[in-house]
């Protein structure tokens, strides 16, 4: 466990996650690691079933290590009605509640953003979903490939000649948080501009933050839009290479690595072509301007693969770098972990397993001068803090063993 180098931005923010798996979960996740106080509910019978996905330790997800970081995990069987009460007092004390069930699953609960607000209107609820809180599909399941495919993504993503494909993480699940958490800043600064925390007479405004994932992944599709209404341009899958913008793509080096090359500035590709020992294409009027250079892409795609072909990776990034070109080879995780960027930067911070055994988690992102992040502990066991909660809400040690025979925890 870290030792605390100080307060965070967020610290007094009080957050109740209601939420399992991806969007909510890191929507919190990115509070927590900037000092807000995040409660996490969990279902007694196994908690959120991120804890047993990917590569486990000791029967947990080491996922579930960077996901549940910072917050306080307790257990409430929302089936049951003195649960969903205690979870409801959690809520109206809280600043920020973050949730992402199907729309309708709160309100049966008497946990929705109008049942709240009537009690606490300077509350904030962010609620993440499929494909938001209205429409004619907001009652269908929708994870993080539905958002994908669906807000554009998947589309563009790929060979010409093959069919879509996902990128290798559930990005429309984070995007879809990054929007969440975005959102939730964005409504606790008009809160807050308004007259603050609610203290049982008089507030700021509070307001519902409704991210569908769909959306969240379409507001990345940049010119898609404009380009289709305007010019009945369908953008497709181009592989590595990125569409009327050359030369941007994939190269392969002799020694089988592979590298990014973005020479698409005008300067730049100048810079490149004399690089490579194409002066005929560095001097060639035509290609001065990226407007000429598209029609060409083949054949300057064909000349950068040629030279790559000679190069190993690292002669070909010490010419290219020299050059003033950006480059980079691909990284696997394992690269990263040998990077001179990578460690001066401290992207990974050093933990530790309640049983010893050392873990390497990702550093927090993105980096404050005076109010940095911190990873204050590590994913807590299931109802770790249920005593501390339980306990600040009123109940005695005889009472919460109570709640624990009842299966309300």
């Amino acid at each position: 466990m870290s030792t605390p180098v100080a307060a965070g931005p967020l610290a007094g923010i009080k957050v109740l996650e209601l939420g399992t798996l991806i969007a909510g979960p890191f929507c919190a996740r990115m509070l927590a690691e900037f000092g807000a106080e995040v409660i996490k509910i969990e279902a007694p019978d196994g908690g959120d079933p991120i804890r047993q996905w990917r590569v486990l330790k000791d029967g947990t997800s080491l996922w579930w290590s960077v996901q549940a970081r910072n917050k306080k995990s307790i257990t409430l069987n929302m089936k049951n009605l003195r649960a969903q009460a205690i979870a409801r007092t959690l809520a109206l004390e809280a600043d920020i509640v973050i949730e992402n069930y199907r729309p309708g699953v709160l309100e049966k609960w008497q946990l929705g953003y109008e049942d709240l607000k009537q009690h606490n209107p300077a509350l904030i609820m962010v609620r993440l979903s499929g494909y938001g809180q209205t429409g004619p599909m907001k009652d269908l399941p929708g994870f993080g490939a539905i958002g994908e495919s669906m807000g554009g993504l998947r589309f563009v993503t790929g060979h010409p000649d093959r069919p879509p494909l996902r990128v290798g993480i559930s990005i429309g699940d984070s995007v879809a948080a990054l929007h969440g958490a975005m959102g939730a800043m964005m409504a606790l600064r008009h809160r807050d501009a308004t007259g603050g925390r609610w203290d049982g007479t008089q507030g700021g405004q509070g307001q519902m933050v409704d991210v569908a994932l769909y959306e969240a992944v379409f507001n990345l599709m940049e010119s898609l839009v404009p380009e289709y209404d305007h010019a009945g341009v369908v953008r497709e899958r181009t592989g590595g290479g990125l569409p009327g913008i050359v030369p941007s793509n994939t190269y392969t080096t002799a020694d089988g690595d592979n590298l990014v090359i973005a020479g698409n500035g005008d300067a730049i590709f100048k810079r490149l072509m004399l690089a490579i020992g194409r002066d005929d294409l560095a001097n060639d009027a035509q290609l001065t301007r990226n407007d000429g250079r598209v029609p060409r892409t083949a054949e300057i795609d064909a000349a950068i693969q040629a030279w790559c072909s000679t190069q190993t990776v690292d002669a070909a990034l010490t010419t290219l770098q020299a050059s003033d070109v950006p480059a980079s080879k691909i990284y696997s995780v394992r690269d990263m972990f040998k990077d001179p960027q990578f460690l001066a930067r401290q992207m990974f911070e050093q933990h530790h397993f309640a049983d010893g055994t050392p873990v390497k988690l990702p550093a927090i992102t993105p980096k404050m001068s005076a109010t940095p992040g911190q990873t204050r502990w590590m994913g807590p066991a299931l109802g770790a803090h249920n005593q501390e909660v339980l306990q600040g809400l009123g109940y005695d040690a005889l009472a919460i063993e109570q709640l624990k025979r009842d299966g309300v925890i």
